[in-house]
């Protein structure tokens, strides 16, 4: 196990109210639910939480929220990708004057795919910016939503540029080779996937763990899972599958919306079901079909 990071730290999705203010009650509930299912922490903001959504000031306010009513510091991955390196600097600071080493950026997003010594470049520029020894770095690699590519050198350079730093990588590629390749690459970073189905064969070739959505609806599954990859329940890998086939129920579905679903049938919460815009609220005979989907699998994921 890596010792900057390692075992499960679900990316937690993000309530909000009917208006899309975010409701930080709600937030710090799951948070508190997630701990207790036995994730070494969470993860704040990335793409799963809708982070790019919010604003810098609503992002620092929960994260205070949540250290001021006892979820530790270091208990938590703050996300600082924004749309400004500025704001990820300005995001940066804060997390760790709140205590929070671990961070997880990906460059902004809005330039399709561009190369690797502007990606290296924006890397640098938060690091440095932010400016202090403390901070754990993990690049954000998730080209199908964002296009931008942290490739292999690109990785390697800044590791060298930023050691101690620059520790690792948050796989989001959805693809078991370039999660294996990283692994094996780069034994001295924390290589975190993000592709739930391959999370233990990944570490069994070096990697450190996992930040996933599904971790929302099942973190006792997962954490089971990444506490023994090397004898993964056969039970265990078909709930993971048949829970990740909810993803995919309809062409184009969004993947928030459907775990912020199943998270409302599996609580009884239907404050769940609500997003911030771009986000919609699915249609209500989808919405019905995927709380159905999850009904189905049974009772194995029980709250309780």
């Amino acid at each position: 196990m890596n010792p900057d990071i390692s075992g499960l730290w679900p990316a937690m999705l993000t309530p909000v109210a009917a208006d899309g203010t975010l409701d930080t009650p709600r937030a710090l509930a799951h948070a508190r639910h997630l701990l207790a299912q036995g994730s070494d922490g969470i993860t704040l903001f990335g793409t799963t939480s809708e982070g790019p959504a919010f604003t810098n000031a609503e992002r620092k306010g929960l994260l205070e929220h949540l250290i001021a009513h006892g979820i530790r510091p270091d208990q938590i991955v703050v996300t600082t990708t924004c749309s400004a390196l500025a704001d990820a600097i300005d995001l940066g600071r804060h997390a760790i004057a709140q205590g929070c080493m671990r961070q997880l950026f990906m460059p902004p997003f809005y330039f399709r795919q561009p190369p690797d010594a502007g990606i290296m470049a924006s890397v640098t520029a938060v690091v440095d910016g932010i400016g202090d020894p403390r901070l754990k770095m993990l690049l954000y690699h998730i080209p199908g939503l964002s296009s931008v590519v942290f490739s292999h050198d690109s990785i390697r350079t800044l590791a060298e540029r930023h050691p101690g730093q620059v520790i690792g990588v948050k796989d989001s590629s959805g693809s078991l080779e370039h999660g294996l390749a990283l692994a094996r690459a780069f034994p001295q970073l924390a290589i975190l996937s993000g592709a739930e189905q391959y999370v233990a064969e990944i570490m069994r070739a070096g990697g450190s763990g996992s930040i996933n959505g599904l971790a929302n609806i099942a973190p006792a599954l997962m954490a089971r899972i990444i506490a023994n990859p090397a004898q993964v329940n056969p039970a265990d890998e078909k709930l993971v599958l048949d829970l990740l086939a909810l993803l995919s129920l309809r062409p184009g579905l969004a993947f928030v919306n459907v775990y912020k679903t199943m998270l409302a049938e599996q609580t009884g919460d239907d404050a769940w079901l609500h997003v911030r815009a771009p986000l919609s609220p699915l249609e209500s005979e989808v919405e019905q079909q995927v709380r159905a989907a999850y009904r189905a699998i049974g009772a194995a994921l029980s709250r309780v």
